[in-house]
């Protein structure tokens, strides 16, 4: 018993915080204002600390992209041509409003540094005519359909027969005699891999027969909202959107412009959206809503685009492969002398070397408690400070006083 008395000594020896009698207390009414000041500001500052630790920060690191032979996504939200910029704003993969140029002319190519090229791509693509107010008036994937109509002409030049496998006529671009070009497009096909200009449609069998040179003429004087996705090798590349068919001739990128040439195209346009892989959290697209008004004769306009890739972590673990980019912009016009130049709207890509990653985390519990800890004391100290000066102040001050007084 002796020695757990003498312990229990030690230990209230040890103790820190002294008590002192009630008799020894001295309570004012500049003591109360203080104490009830700072018990609201640490109620504030308690509740600010604990929002922040409910809530995510996000941390950001940059890394040297090591990745290899991988593809990039890009979401083109919509790109539309009209003879007024179009207000439809479609949130899908890819999206850009074209102002003056008809469904029919207009194709999408892509092509890269690696020798890699696409022309007229027409998969996961959708284009939407639309008239002077940028109201739709039609949408379908892009394609010619051919009517299926009686005697239509053959290879050889005469009609089909009864019982008789139709096989169209290439018009001279046949690679072998088993060739058959059977629709408008597979003609314009053929005359692309020999690198010939299709300037005589109205003359082509399968084009008349398929109305294809009354369908563009229906549509003169709309434009052309076109929306899909493109799947492209991760090298530096551009895809871009030109009134015609791609075709090549002495190693020159041309289009055929069909027999529907003008000695301008107006290749006003507006970029709804796009964007270079998924959505995440904070990500901005510098082009979203972007619009441009040609005013001078027909040109190229370029967008120079750096792509970044990005990884985004979000709180629960989920990872998103994604990246932003950073863009600037260049007009050039037919005027000035590039008479190689393809009139249309051009969007060329590189790739940094650098990747930057985004990773949601909590402030750790210790951290908070630590923040608490620090509000509690700080507070109570600085109010301990205010309210001993307010207090030997006025003593000072009535003992003058006292003295005054007496004196």
């Amino acid at each position: 018993m002796g020695r757990g008395g003498g312990i229990l000594e030690k230990l209230r020896s040890l103790d820190a915080y002294p008590k002192i009698n009630d008799d020894f207390f001295s309570r004012t009414l500049s003591g109360g204002i203080i104490t009830l000041a700072s018990s609201l500001l640490m109620l504030f500052l308690f509740f600010s600390e604990l929002r922040l630790y409910l809530h995510t920060v996000t941390e950001s690191k940059l890394l040297v992209d090591a990745s290899r032979g991988e593809t990039l996504h890009i979401n083109v939200i919509s790109l539309s041509s009209s003879p007024l910029p179009s207000r439809v704003i479609n949130v899908k993969k890819f999206d850009v409003t074209f102002p003056a140029i008809r469904c029919s002319l207009l194709s999408l190519d892509t092509m890269d540094i690696s020798g890699e090229q696409h022309f007229d791509i027409r998969h996961h693509i959708v284009k939407k005519r639309i008239d002077a107010h940028g109201s739709v008036i039609e949408a379908k994937k892009d394609g010619i359909g051919a009517p299926k109509i009686e005697k239509p002409l053959q290879r050889h030049g005469g009609r089909l027969e009864h019982n008789e496998k139709y096989c169209g006529s290439c018009f001279g671009a046949e690679t072998s005699d088993d060739d058959c070009c059977n629709s408008c497009d597979e003609v314009r096909e053929a005359y692309r891999k020999k690198g010939w200009a299709l300037t005589n449609a109205e003359l082509i069998d399968q084009c008349e027969r398929e109305g294809f040179i009354q369908k563009v003429k229906d549509e003169d004087g709309e434009g052309c909202n076109i929306e899909g996705s493109l799947e492209v090798n991760k090298v530096a590349g551009n895809f871009h959107f030109i009134p015609g068919k791609s075709f090549h001739q002495s190693n020159v990128h041309l289009h055929d412009l069909l027999a529907f040439q003008t000695d301008s195209y107006n290749i006003s346009h507006k970029i709804n959206r796009l964007a270079f892989g998924d959505y995440f959290p904070g990500v901005q697209n510098p082009l979203d809503g972007v619009q441009w008004m040609q005013e001078r004769p027909s040109g190229m306009y370029q967008y120079f685009i750096k792509v970044v890739p990005t990884i985004y972590t979000n709180i629960r673990g989920r990872t998103i492969f994604s990246n932003q980019y950073s863009v600037t912009e260049h007009y050039k016009s037919l005027e000035l002398g590039y008479s190689h130049m393809l009139p249309g709207v051009f969007f060329f890509y590189d790739l940094s070397p650098i990747k930057v990653t985004f990773k949601e985390e909590h402030v750790p519990f210790l951290h908070f408690m630590t923040h608490i800890c620090a509000i509690i004391g700080g507070i109570f100290t600085i109010a301990g400070l205010i309210d001993s000066f307010i207090y030997h102040g006025q003593r000072a001050i009535k003992k003058k006083i006292e003295a005054g007084k007496f004196g």
